[in-house]
């Protein structure tokens, strides 16, 4: 119920307001989200890459409804791009795209919207040495991201794959992308499902991931681990020995500012850490599903918001 509540919250234009102009909870803020601009996510680049982790950066925002917000998104990730380039950061450092951000959500022209954009994000990312995944949304979007997906693959390859291990389709799916060249990350998954598409209990998702890890640790292509669980970090690595994978033929994620000792932990161990950096104008949603993850700090955040109130 409280995580319920926190997730209302979100929605709220008031406590958006009173969260932004609140010190406190701006250093809340900057333990997720490193900050709004193109320029604070270089910065928060250039840290992680500087510990031996590699990044992979989300300009927050989904579900666009204007052409022109999406073609808008697309210009920052192309600008984030040249950026990172500009400060020598292209070999450590990838981006996230989620396709309902650069026009899929635009009713029956939306498909063909966000593939020319996710075009024009992976064609820059190519000519500056560096790659894109395309995020996984609710499963409603499922197919048409995948379908997505091949059509970019076909000139772009190296494009990045989401899958869900709480979605009853997901191992089918690891069976189909784990092909050589094929980088696939596997998530639990964030969004709420209904039990016809997905599993309902921790333990049921947890299963499901280590079936899924399995297909893949076990195929051709790159898995990509994205998980905090100490007991799924282990497995994945006890999977990748039986394999006889290198470190640099997988790799882990974690999001910013969950884990940080972890991370670094994984990357001194010569293991591949890649770490999830969200960032932008649009950060207030995404804090709020971090603080709704984390009760203490989502008790610190509230009684913070009643002070300022």
């Amino acid at each position: 119920m409280l995580r319920d509540s926190i997730l209302w919250l979100a929605k709220s234009d008031r406590v958006k307001h009173l969260a932004e102009t609140m010190p406190v909870s701006s250093g809340i803020v900057r333990r997720y989200v490193p900050g709004e601009s193109n320029a604070d996510a270089v910065t928060a680049t250039q840290e992680l890459v500087g510990t031996g982790r590699r990044v992979t950066l989300d300009y927050l925002g989904e579900d666009t409804t204007d052409v022109a917000q999406a073609n808008a998104t697309t210009q920052a990730y192309v600008d984030l791009l040249a950026g990172l380039a500009a400060h020598n950061l292209a070999h450590g450092a990838e981006v996230s795209v989620k396709l309902s951000a650069v026009g899929q959500a635009l009713g029956s022209e939306g498909d063909a919207l966000a593939l020319t954009n996710a075009r024009t994000i992976c064609r820059a990312a190519r000519e500056l040495g560096t790659t894109v995944t395309l995020d996984m949304e609710d499963h409603t979007t499922t197919d048409r991201t995948l379908e997505t997906l091949r059509t970019l693959r076909v000139d772009f390859p190296e494009t990045g794959a989401v899958l869900q291990a709480y979605l009853h389709r997901t191992e089918q799916d690891c069976r189909d992308l784990a092909y050589e060249g094929s980088r696939v990350r596997l998530c639990k998954g964030a969004y709420d499902e209904p039990a016809r598409v997905a599993y309902q209990e921790r333990h049921e998702v947890s299963l499901s991931y280590v079936r899924c890890l399995k297909v893949l640790m076990g195929g051709a292509g790159y898995p990509m681990v994205a998980s905090h669980d100490p007991q799924l970090v282990q497995i994945a690595g006890a999977l990748a020995s039986r394999h006889g994978r290198t470190p640099d033929s997988y790799e882990y994620q974690m999001l910013y500012g969950i884990r940080p000792a972890e991370q670094e932990r994984l990357a001194d161990a010569g293991e591949t850490m890649r770490v999830y950096v969200p960032y932008g104008v649009q950060w207030y949603g995404y804090l709020m599903r971090r603080l709704a993850e984390r009760p203490s700090n989502l008790t610190f955040f509230a009684r913070s918001l009643l002070t300022k109130g």
